[in-house]
């Protein structure tokens, strides 16, 4: 059965571009809604509510003014007549307002406040919005809730994470009342607790992509040491020693060559926390222990990690494809190919290019595979051991075609000096060894001493705890004893 509440509000006519509301019918038993303010979140507000079978009040100092912006179904009457009629009011004017509303403190005595607005900067101190107008109304139910929602949101309907709406409050009668409304008009309701917690759901919406600051900034360092070390070595050594100009090779060739071996260093920081997580769990015996804290930040950021890889392997494929349609590239090609015909083609050669290509191609598809599943809606149409076995198993696989990748392109130039430029290896030498310690840390873990060990840590053994006794004599291990695993 569709969703309705997923659908958008306003649907166009067949005739032209005007728009009009669905048609909606109020629900006799559902309290009567008012709403502060009238701007554009006031606006969608009322919209999603009338097309819930809410009945709406709108409360404006000017209602003259803005009586065409609203649903015909909701009445736009004065601030006073509006939080008399309510049973429920939406606070939507700005915090800093907040105080011209304290003549309507006898007309809004017992009743439910929600506070939708936001800070204009990140705190950490408070009071929240939310508290202060707690302060002005002390007879009222202060709900924090639906500043996480985006007047576009409220339009057009929720979809995946816009769905949850972040509620707190000291009463848990008017929350429950606001997570009622929440459920009626499309969204899940997620309650953080009491009127405190309203500080950091007003900090939300500010946050610029918090859990991708730490892999944006490694993804940054990465290329940029990369970038600098190809850079000396196919740059800046044929300038020095052999007086040749190669500083056109800087925005392509030497590109292309520091982006994958960022995305394998960074597929390999995707699957290197879950080997440290196991191998501490090995160590200390349960699975009960917290990791610490780098450890606990590094698991939650795995997904934002493997799509940095991915982005880094997709721009690496697209920059290899523009390789032959450089001017500097024809030359080369053309120089290429005639010494190869003068020489003849080496079986060693061709077999080298053929597995390095195909090889890649099956990585940057099962990259792909994992990319497209980390995605929510997705995700949520697979239950956990498919999601487990596609990013961790498929994971384990673009990892090693991706090192395989790597492994065909060097070939044996690590074993050649004139490779070692200044005495710096080759580059892909540096790029193999996380992968190395990653892949060998996974076949360690697969030994079945130590999968066996594992594997009851995580259904919940602890060696520590665990009881000695002795069977009865009767039983049949004939009084021997044993151990049990809980």
């Amino acid at each position: 059965m569709p969703d309705e509440m997923s659908r958008s509000l306003i649907q166009e006519r067949g005739d032209g571009g005007a728009r009009h509301l669905e048609d909606s019918v109020f629900d006799p038993s559902a309290p009567v809604i008012g709403i502060l303010g009238t701007g554009d979140f006031s606006r969608s507000l009322a919209r999603r509510l009338v097309a819930s079978g809410y009945q709406v009040v709108v409360g404006s100092r000017t209602p003259t003014h803005f009586v065409a912006l609203f649903p015909e179904d909701a009445e736009v009457t004065t601030q006073l007549e509006a939080a008399n009629k309510a049973d429920l009011v939406f606070v939507a004017v700005y915090p800093e307002h907040h105080s011209t509303l304290v003549d309507l403190k006898p007309a809004l005595a017992g009743k439910t406040l929600v506070d939708v607005s936001n800070s204009l900067c990140i705190s950490q101190k408070g009071p929240s919005n939310a508290e202060l107008l707690a302060d002005y109304f002390p007879e009222s139910s202060v709900v924090k809730g639906f500043n996480t929602i985006s007047a576009w949101t409220l339009q057009m309907g929720a979809r995946d994470r816009g769905r949850q709406v972040f509620l707190c409050s000291n009463s848990q009668k008017a929350k429950n009342t606001v997570k009622s409304i929440c459920r009626r008009m499309g969204f899940i309701p997620v309650d953080m607790g009491l009127l405190s917690s309203s500080l950091e759901i007003e900090n939300l919406p500010l946050y610029l992509f918090p859990s991708w600051r730490l892999p944006v900034i490694c993804t940054l360092f990465l290329f940029i040491f990369f970038y600098l070390y190809n850079f000396v070595r196919d740059v800046l050594h044929p300038f020095i020693t052999e007086h040749k100009g190669a500083f056109y090779k800087m925005p392509i060739e030497v590109v292309n060559v520091t982006l994958p071996s960022v995305a394998l260093v960074m597929l390999a920081l995707v699957y290197l926390p879950g080997l440290f997580a196991a191998f501490l769990q090995l160590w200390s015996g349960t699975k009960y222990n917290r990791f610490p804290n780098w450890l606990d930040r590094w698991l939650t950021t795995r997904k934002q990690l493997g799509l940095c890889s991915f982005l880094c392997a997709v721009l690496h494929a697209v920059y290899s494809l523009c390789l032959p349609l450089r001017k500097s590239a024809r030359f080369q090609l053309i120089n290429i190919a005639y010494e190869k015909v003068k020489m003849g083609v080496e079986d060693e050669d061709v077999w080298r290019m053929e597995l390095y290509l195909s090889v890649g191609i099956m990585a940057l598809g099962l990259l792909s595979l994992l990319a497209v599943t980390s995605l929510p809606s997705v995700a949520s149409t697979i239950n956990w051991r498919e999601f487990s076995f596609i990013q961790s198993t498929l994971g384990y696989c673009a990892l090693f075609m991706a090192t395989a990748h790597t492994l065909f392109y060097g070939w044996n130039r690590a074993f050649v000096l004139k490779q070692y430029r200044f005495y710096m290896p080759p580059t892909f030498v540096l790029v193999l060894v996380l992968p190395f310690v990653v892949l060998l840390g996974r076949v360690a873990l697969c030994l079945p001493c130590v999968a066996g060990q594992l594997r009851k840590i995580r259904r919940g053994w602890e060696r520590n705890r665990h009881i000695r006794f002795i069977l009865p004599a009767e039983d049949c291990h004939n009084g021997m004893e044993d151990v049990s695993n809980v």
